[in-house]
């Protein structure tokens, strides 16, 4: 049996098993569990750049998500599949440059006032890590679906209902990112 046939029957359980994958690597990430020998040694200059290329990453993935709702929403099946396929590859770029400067730095610490932290940048922050991990196995799911069945049998799952969904939380939670870099990097 080839992959795809055997990805298409086990979609659900391919969507939790990324998801715990991915989960555990941003936690590990996050909590120092990456032993920094694994990783490949940068410069500062380029360590200090990510979070900048990495707001910019999430800025054309915004304009990506929503271009691909709007193409859906003309019908346009062939352009919504290449925008959210390529905002799925800016994620990824995302990711992996994320967990690349917090594995070697651990996360940024907050430069600006106390106050500040405790209201605005803490509940920003929380809104935007739980967002995240919520849309993860909806967006999973809604890609596996589409890479494993023909478009004309897309309408027969629940593919647009959870991608609706999915793209709502995934846009908040970029938008919030980057909230979260403008703290962070450019108003402190």
């Amino acid at each position: 049996m080839e992959l795809r046939a055997r990805a298409r029957d086990r979609v659900r359980e391919l969507a939790a098993v990324l998801t715990v994958v991915s989960l555990l690597l941003v936690f590990g990430a996050v909590l120092g569990a990456v032993p920094h020998t694994l990783l490949p040694r940068t410069s500062d200059a380029v360590l200090a750049a990510i979070p900048h290329v990495n707001a910019v990453v999430s800025t054309v993935a915004i304009v990506t998500i929503v271009l691909g709702v709007r193409a859906i929403r003309r019908g346009n099946w062939r352009r919504h599949r290449a925008f959210m396929l390529a905002s799925v590859g800016l994620f990824v770029v995302f990711l992996v440059l994320y967990l690349y400067k917090v594995s070697l730095q651990g996360p940024a610490p907050f430069p600006g006032p106390d106050a500040v932290y405790r209201f605005v940048y803490l509940p920003t922050l929380a809104i935007h890590i739980l967002l995240a991990i919520v849309c993860l196995p909806l967006l999973y799911y809604v890609v596996l679906l589409a890479l494993t069945r023909p478009v004309s049998e897309l309408r027969r799952t629940s593919h647009a209902r959870i991608g609706r969904l999915a793209a709502s939380l995934w846009l908040v939670s970029f938008v919030l990112g980057n909230v979260v870099y403008a703290f962070l990097y450019v108003v402190y």
